[in-house]
């Protein structure tokens, strides 16, 4: 089912008379599926190459503020705790977030559309709009279809790809596609994971938007299993850091496994077994 959302971009005006200005967030909102989610890049480069130096830590400082205060309006909009007529738009929420001024750093109307997958708007509005412009160093050096083309070989060969198919799981206030699953009296959906980023805040990031879209999902009636593909950064010094992404999304809820990439093969034969008891099972 289509919801109809509207979205705003929060950006980082340099001169309030030419307007100059560069992008550096989005946020997201359906009043249909009470869905409230903002996404942001805290990294300024491209601000001081464009516009020179800028004062990194309060730069910072003030989107963290914005993101934990927009991350509170959605929990509280979710649980049904914080009511919004829907004639009042988007631009009503966030000027509580962030009251209309002359600060450098305000929200602009973005535009409306119709969505199935709202989080996978958000991260694609994101893309068109704030990090498509960023350096290539600043983001995923590796994709999920990268990190799925590991997983995807040994289970090609252990005959278990071609089995796969699409599912979408539906909550009462969210739903999600998952491209690759199978059913074994549950649903098994298998979903690959990038953390091979280019620092610390992104990987963290990821890993949180994935603990949320879990939970808004752990309300559905249809039970299933959730299997995370993941894909290592490649740059060693980041390695605490998923670490950490890992220690976040084993607070999913329900039924979830999470698979690195040196597991594949390991993962592609227990999968295999899985099918064939499975097969077994069938035919008695």
């Amino acid at each position: 089912m289509k919801a109809k959302f509207h979205f705003s971009l929060l950006r980082y005006v340099y001169d309030p008379l030419t307007q100059e200005f560069v992008n550096i967030g989005v946020v997201l909102y359906s009043p249909e599926i009470r869905f409230l989610r903002a996404a942001f890049t805290s990294r300024y480069g491209r601000i001081s190459k464009m516009f020179g130096r800028i004062d990194g830590a309060s730069f910072r400082a003030t989107v963290s503020y914005i993101e934990q205060k927009v991350s509170y309006m959605s929990d509280q909009i979710e649980r049904g705790l914080l009511f919004h007529d829907p004639k009042e738009g988007l631009d009503v929420i966030l000027s509580e977030v962030l009251p209309p001024d002359d600060t450098s750093i305000r929200f602009a109307f973005g535009g409306v559309g119709l969505t199935e997958d709202a989080a996978r708007t958000l991260d694609e509005l994101l893309e068109r709009y704030v990090t498509r412009y960023e350096s290539p160093s600043e983001y995923a050096h590796r994709d999920e279809n990268d990190v799925w083309k590991v997983f995807q070989a040994p289970l090609r060969m252990k005959r278990v790809y071609s089995q796969l198919v699409a599912k979408t799981i539906a909550a009462p206030n969210y739903e999600y596609k998952f491209e690759r699953c199978w059913k074994n009296g549950i649903w098994h959906l298998f979903e690959p994971v990038s953390f091979d980023l280019s620092d610390e805040r992104s990987i963290l990031e990821k890993a949180s938007r994935w603990v949320g879209r879990t939970t808004s999902l752990s309300d559905s009636t249809e039970p299933f299993k959730l299997f995370l593909l993941l894909g290592e950064p490649a740059d060693s010094k980041l390695s605490g850091a998923f670490h950490r992404a890992t220690n976040l999304l084993a607070k999913i809820p329900g039924q979830r496994e999470i698979v690195r990439e040196r597991d594949a093969e390991q993962f592609a034969e227990e999968i295999e077994q899985e099918f064939q008891q499975h097969r077994t099972e069938t035919e008695e």
